[in-house]
C-alpha cells in the first residue's frame, strides 16, 4: 500500500493506475497534478523541448499517443529517406549529431540520434496515452489536459504533435472517378507505386558546401532577395538552364518563397541526371517545390485529368496531397499562445526551426518557473 500510495500521487504515474482506481469507483487517480508542463507529442519537438525544459530545471511530462518515440519518423516516413541539410542544422538542442554519422545522416541514423537523445536527458514519455482534450480552467489559471483515463492539471501546455500528424485530406469533386492513385504524403514509403508514371524534381552542395549552409552565411551580410539572386546564378552555372528539362522557376527567389509559403527548395541527389538520360520523363507543367510553375486550386478530378479553378486541364498519372494544417501566427511568434499555451514544430522551419523554438519555450517558462519558486520559499518562510 506505502508503494502504491506513492505511485499514485507521482505525477509522473502510469495511466494504468487510474484504469485499476476508475474501474473501481474510485477517483483517488483520476485526476493528477503535474508541476511542470504537460508536453504532448514524443517526437523531435516534444524532446527537444522536454530537454531544454530540465536543462533549466523544469520538470515535464511527455504524453504520447503511440507506442514509442518518434512515432512519425518511424512509420510515416519513406523507406530512403535522408535528412536534407547537414547535420548541423538539424541536430536538437544541447546534443550534436556523432561524429561518425555521414552529412546527410539517414532515417535510421537520424532515428538512432533520437533515441540516444532521450537517453541522454532521461526523457520517459508515457506511451499509448491519448489526450482527447485540453482546456483552459480560468477561474483556477490551470490547464485540464485529458487522457481517457487521467485529467492532468498543469500550468502549462506544449503541443509537439507533428505538421504530419494527422493528415488533411480535403474534398475533391470527382476523386471517386480519377484512375490513378490518390496518396497523402504521410502515407508514402518508396516510389515503386509510382514507376513509369510522369514524375516532379538545387544543388545540394555549391562551391564545397551546402546550398543551405551557404545561404545561412550569406544571410548575415546580404538581403534575402540579393542572397536568392546569388543562389539561381550559382544554380544556373552548375546545372544549366533546368528550363529546357520541363522545370520552370517561379517568379520569388527560393528563400523568398520558402519563407512567404514555407515551400522548401527541391534538392537535386541526381534527379536532374535521370531526366537528362531520359529515365525520368518530366510533363511540361511541373509542380513542385524550387522548380514549379504553380498551379491555383484543384476544381474537379476525373479520370486521369484535373481541371484547376482557372480552367485549366491537365493529364496526371497521380496525385500526391501535401496538405497539413499550422498555427494563424507566423514565424517566429507561433510557437507562443496565451495563458501558457505552447506550440513546438509548426512553423514549416524544420528541425533548426524545432530547437530555436524549444530553446524560446523553455526560457520563458523557466522565467515563470523561478518566480514562482521564490515566492513559493518565501510564503513558506512567512510566520503562520
Amino acid at each position: 500500500m506505502e508503494e502504491y500510495a506513492k505511485r499514485v500521487h507521482d505525477p509522473y504515474f502510469q495511466p494504468q493506475i487510474a484504469a485499476s482506481t476508475t474501474g473501481s469507483g474510485s477517483s483517488m487517480a483520476s485526476r493528477v497534478w503535474v508541476p511542470g508542463p504537460v508536453i504532448v507529442g514524443a517526437g523531435p519537438s516534444g524532446l527537444a523541448a522536454a530537454a531544454c525544459l530540465k536543462n533549466h530545471g523544469v520538470p515535464v511530462l511527455i504524453l504520447e499517443r503511440s507506442c514509442c518515440i518518434a512515432s512519425l519518423w518511424k512509420m510515416k516516413t519513406y523507406d530512403r529517406l535522408c535528412l536534407h541539410l547537414p547535420k548541423q542544422f538539424c541536430q536538437l538542442p544541447l546534443l550534436p549529431f556523432p561524429k561518425d554519422f555521414p552529412t546527410y545522416p539517414t532515417k535510421q541514423q537520424f532515428l538512432a540520434y533520437l533515441e540516444g537523445y532521450a537517453r541522454k536527458f532521461d526523457l520517459k514519455p508515457v506511451f499509448n496515452t491519448v489526450v482527447v482534450r485540453a482546456e483552459y480552467d480560468g477561474g483556477c489559471e490551470v490547464w485540464r489536459v485529458k487522457t481517457k483515463m487521467v485529467e492532468y492539471v498543469c500550468r502549462w501546455v506544449i503541443v509537439a504533435t507533428g505538421e504530419n500528424a494527422e493528415e488533411v485530406v480535403p474534398k475533391i469533386e470527382g476523386m471517386n472517378e480519377f484512375i490513378g492513385p490518390i496518396l497523402h504524403t504521410s502515407s508514402y514509403k518508396s516510389g515503386d507505386c509510382f514507376e513509369n508514371k510522369k514524375l516532379h524534381v538545387l544543388p545540394q552542395e555549391m562551391l564545397g558546401r551546402s546550398t543551405f549552409g551557404l545561404s545561412m552565411w550569406l544571410l548575415k551580410w546580404f538581403p534575402i532577395r540579393v542572397v536568392d539572386r546569388i543562389l539561381l546564378f550559382a544554380s544556373h552555372f552548375m546545372i544549366g538552364d533546368t528550363d529546357r528539362l520541363g522545370l520552370n522557376r517561379p517568379k520569388l527567389g527560393p528563400l523568398e518563397l520558402k519563407n512567404i509559403s514555407g515551400k522548401t527548395p527541391v534538392l537535386d541527389v541526381g534527379t536532374l541526371a535521370k531526366i537528362r538520360s531520359g529515365d525520368i520523363k518530366v510533363p511540361i507543367s511541373f509542380f513542385l517545390s524550387f522548380f514549379t510553375r504553380v498551379y491555383p486550386g484543384i476544381k474537379k478530378l476525373a479520370c486521369n485529368t484535373v481541371e484547376f479553378v482557372d480552367g485549366r486541364m491537365e493529364k496526371f498519372d497521380a496525385i500526391i496531397l501535401a496538405t497539413d494544417g499550422f498555427p494563424t501566427k507566423p514565424f517566429p511568434e507561433g510557437w507562443k499562445g496565451e495563458c501558457g499555451l505552447y506550440a513546438i514544430g509548426f512553423t514549416k522551419r524544420g528541425l533548426l526551426g524545432t530547437s530555436i523554438e524549444a530553446a524560446r519555450i523553455a526560457e520563458d517558462i523557466a522565467r515563470q518557473w523561478t518566480t514562482d519558486t521564490k515566492h513559493f520559499k518565501s510564503f513558506r518562510h512567512q510566520p503562520l
